[in-house]
């Protein structure tokens, strides 16, 4: 079962928490970080933070010792490996980064809150809608940072593209389409699992007892025990900036379309389209994962011009111009959000300032493609919030 928020998480949540004591840091100082889920994002991630430093790694933790190898070889020797995550915790660090699969993020977060740490938790942070309330609590009713894995809000270019829209440059914006299409069929095989360096059962955690599956391993995204497929994966991410530059965070209608139709193996759909209807404004979302051509974005459609987004630029087409087909305005990113958004949280380590990616923003953003997916278990169609 998921991590289930009860009477005593919330006093664990919020008690000790609101006990730990928040070391100030100075500009210069050294962040000391732990590292939990030492995957190949975690990689990315400690990429990240090595070029907005300085900091160092302490600790690492998790359930396959070529994982934990890597991070301690890239520490120099200096970071102790753990198979328990709770053993980096007790380590005297500043912050923990997070990216296990997704139905560890609340309860391995919130121990994280509990003891002290300020926490970079990957995206999407929950796995199931429940999860969110107590996420919410445990950072709330405490005085650490928690930075949700959502780039694009520290991002130059989607930054300046929302200013835009909220500044009324696209007139009304009825409509939002979003779409991002991966092949999962060209990604080259995967190295072989050492099942013998591997904790299976500590890897499972709250999910039910089963046999170890290399696909599940790699491709845990795609099972509704671990992950939540691309509506939680991608859709999370496209999402979050439609809300954020719409000032509207939940939908109150969603559709979706979804078929198995390259990965009969996955239980989530490989082939999605759903639609979200807001206050005043629809959503559209559509991908798969056997064709990359076009990659990922957004467009939002106004009535007096047409912002088209992605992650490597944003262009703005004028209605009525003489060619519709040429920008009024373009803007290009000067480098991967991912930095800015590692360096926002380490500038708010030091500040205690709120993150550009708040807890709320978080829990929103996976909450509408969990509500998605309700909806695809649903014959699907689902209104919300649901009825008694």
């Amino acid at each position: 079962m998921p991590f289930q928020p009860n009477r005593r998480s919330f006093i664990i949540a919020g008690g000790f928490t609101a006990l730990a004591s928040t070391k100030v840091l100075g500009a210069n100082d050294k962040i000391r970080i732990g590292v939990i889920g030492a995957g190949g994002r975690m990689g990315n991630l400690l990429d990240c933070a090595d070029k907005v430093g300085p900091c160092e790694i302490v600790a690492v933790s998790d359930v396959y010792a070529p994982h934990r190898d890597a991070v301690k070889e890239r520490s120099d020797g200096v970071a102790t490996t753990h198979v328990e995550y709770r053993e980096v915790l007790d380590k005297d660090i500043d912050a923990v980064i997070i990216a296990s699969p997704d139905h560890w993020h609340v309860r391995m977060a919130v121990d994280a809150l509990s003891a002290g740490k300020d926490v970079y938790l990957e995206k999407p942070v929950t796995h199931t809608i429940e999860e969110g309330a107590a996420l919410t609590h445990a950072v709330r009713s405490g005085r650490q940072i928690l930075q949700c894995g959502m780039q694009q809000r520290s991002w130059t270019h989607f930054r300046d593209a929302v200013d835009l829209i909220q500044g009324g440059s696209l007139g009304r914006v009825p409509q939002v389409r979003t779409y991002w299409w991966q092949n999962y069929l060209r990604g080259g095989r995967a190295k072989p699992v050492d099942t013998q360096a591997l904790d299976w059962k500590l890897w499972l955690g709250s999910a039910p007892d089963q046999p170890f599956s290399e696909e599940k391993f790699y491709r845990w995204r795609w099972f509704w025990n671990f992950g939540g497929g691309a509506m939680t994966d991608l859709c999370t991410h496209w999402i979050d900036v439609v809300h954020w530059a719409m000032k509207a965070d939940q939908p109150r209608d969603v559709q979706m379309l979804g078929d198995k139709y390259i990965f009969e193996q996955w239980d989530c759909p490989d082939t999605v389209q759903a639609a979200f209807r807001y206050p005043g404004f629809d959503v559209v979302y559509e991908g798969m994962m056997a064709s990359s051509i076009d990659d990922g974005g957004l467009e939002f459609r106004g009535t007096e011009a047409t912002l088209k987004i992605n992650r490597s630029s944003f262009s703005v087409y004028r209605e009525g111009a003489q060619s519709n087909q040429n920008p009024v305005l373009k803007e290009e990113s000067f480098r991967d959000g991912t930095i800015s958004h590692m360096q926002n949280f380490f500038e708010c380590m030091r500040t205690r300032k709120e993150p550009n990616a708040p807890v709320e923003a978080g829990v929103a953003a996976a909450r509408a493609g969990q509500i998605a997916n309700l909806a695809y278990r649903r014959n699907g169609q689902i209104t919300w919030p649901q009825k008694p």
